[in-house]
């Protein structure tokens, strides 16, 4: 999943909290607007610790009319697609300004270019039936019909959906795209099967027997991994298939894990791993310590595609009780990755704050598992009462939801600046994407939920304070 990231424009007026967070603790409020990004970006609407699913899709709805921008809205929403991969999100924000906006030119060019696959068009259909029923409004049938033409055979047959209660054909009937070979094919039911990885193993689950089902699939997923078929995340994804129905191949999935130049060669950051680590963990699967094993290599391995960061760094993770499973997670890793790499600071703060150390010859997972989780609360204020020394950036991991001590640590974040005489680059991470800041200063910048880009921003934001909002503004939205 595509979980993260976007800095938020903090309003730099703000010199005291002027909200509560989800924890009753004093925060500053974001912007409509940068609530609505924050959410978009980190929100796969499934219920949070703080939130169910129902609430934030309820939010999503109240900020897309607060916003009160549906130009800004639809910028929002293909970031979020075409950016960060978010699929469900652009989909609701589709189906919601289909039924908002009426009679504007540019709203059919959305529909057509937040589609990236032909699944996309049945999803945002999906929604907007389900939500709001017929009639569907002309804008989404021509922007969607437009996307729909793009596509070619063997797109089309990969989403097709045959077995699915709504089909792409039905997608097709609703909004009549301009026909195509490729979608006259589809419409008379002429098109041949994708040849993917993916259709091998449905093909394989085609069996009248159970046995025979179960055999067809043995043999599916051991030709893949035997004939290198899958690439390296796509055998990632696939660990627990792979183990379930074609154990014996457990050997050659773990050389292929290993292999240091795939490794590099794919860009796969340390935190593409973790899917395939939680499964392991979760079932009794045959060879799982053995790839456990490899993956430990394989993530110690993409340590080398992680950016270098100059001078000194202090990262705080947040070890409170709301952190608990992904988030926890991912600030873990996050936290073991930097310090292996650069040699920064770690500390871990929750009713109070304190410095510990990795033994950096661990492997990167066992140094990520050996961090302390205290539960308790949340005190951000500790942070900067706890720092000792001067740092060039100060790295925040939490899910904002600070209470202690009032909130938002204005008063010891000054305090802290003046006693060492520093201006440190501040990134605060909201691993939830909640909607409440713990900082409003310049040089601060908060940023919601997670992705594998995550450094990439972060470099940018060490060279150009301004690169990401610029990035935002400069999404094109064709009139």
């Amino acid at each position: 999943m595509a979980k993260f990231s976007i800095l938020t424009a903090l309003s730099r007026r703000k010199s005291a909290p002027d909200t509560v967070n989800f924890a009753g603790g004093r925060a500053f409020a974001q912007t409509a607007k940068l609530e609505f990004v924050s959410i978009l970006l980190t929100t796969f609407l499934e219920d949070e610790f703080y939130r169910t699913e129902k609430q934030t899709t309820a939010r999503i709805r109240e900020l897309i009319t607060k916003v009160n921008d549906p130009r800004f809205v639809a910028k929002a929403a293909l970031y979020a697609r075409n950016t960060h991969g978010m699929r469900s999100v652009s989909h609701l924000v589709a189906g919601e300004l289909a039924k908002s906006v009426k009679g504007q030119s540019w709203t059919k060019h959305f529909y057509a270019e937040v589609v990236r696959r032909p699944d996309d068009v049945m999803e945002t259909l999906g929604y907007y039936l389900a939500v709001y029923g017929r009639p569907i409004p002309n804008s989404l049938k021509k922007g969607l019909g437009a996307a729909l033409g793009r596509f070619d055979e063997y797109q089309l047959a990969k989403y097709r959906r045959d077995h699915g209660v709504f089909k792409l054909v039905d997608a097709v009937n609703l909004v009549r795209p301009k026909s195509s070979a490729a979608l006259s094919k589809l419409v008379r039911d002429e098109l041949a099967p994708a040849e993917t990885w993916e259709t091998k193993l449905t093909q394989a689950g085609q069996g009248e027997a159970g046995g025979d089902v179960a055999v067809a699939k043995s043999q599916a997923w051991a030709e893949l991994v035997r004939e290198r078929k899958l690439g390296y995340l796509a055998l990632l994804r696939n660990v627990r298939n792979v183990l379930t129905h074609a154990p014996e191949v457990a050997k050659e999935l773990c050389d292929q894990l290993t292999d240091e130049r795939a490794v590099r060669r794919s860009l796969v950051f340390p935190f593409q791993f973790l899917s395939a680590v939680e499964v392991l963990k979760q079932g009794n699967l045959q060879g799982a310590d053995k790839v456990m094993d490899a993956l430990n290599q394989a993530i110690d391995f993409s340590l080398a595609n992680v950016p270098k960061f100059e001078g000194n760094t202090l990262i705080a993770l947040d070890s409170s009780g709301s952190m608990a499973g992904r988030p926890q997670t991912i600030g873990s890793l996050f936290a073991a990755v930097l310090v292996k790499v650069t040699g920064a600071d770690l500390m871990v703060f929750s009713d109070d704050a304190r410095y510990i150390s990795l033994n950096r010859r661990d492997s990167t997972l066992t140094a990520a598992a050996s961090i302390p989780f205290a539960a308790g609360g949340t005190n951000f204020n500790a942070i900067f009462e706890r720092a000792n020394r001067a740092y060039d950036r100060i790295v925040i991991l939490s899910d904002m939801q600070g209470w202690i001590g009032g909130g938002a640590p204005v008063q010891p974040f000054a305090a802290y600046q003046k006693r060492y005489a520093v201006a440190p680059l501040v990134y605060s991470f909201d691993l939830k994407g909640n909607g409440t800041l713990q900082f409003p200063q310049e040089r601060v910048y908060c940023l919601a939920g997670w992705s594998d880009r995550v450094f990439e921003i972060m470099q940018k934001l060490d060279r150009d304070p301004e690169a990401l909002v610029h990035e935002v503004e400069s999404v094109p939205l064709a009139d």
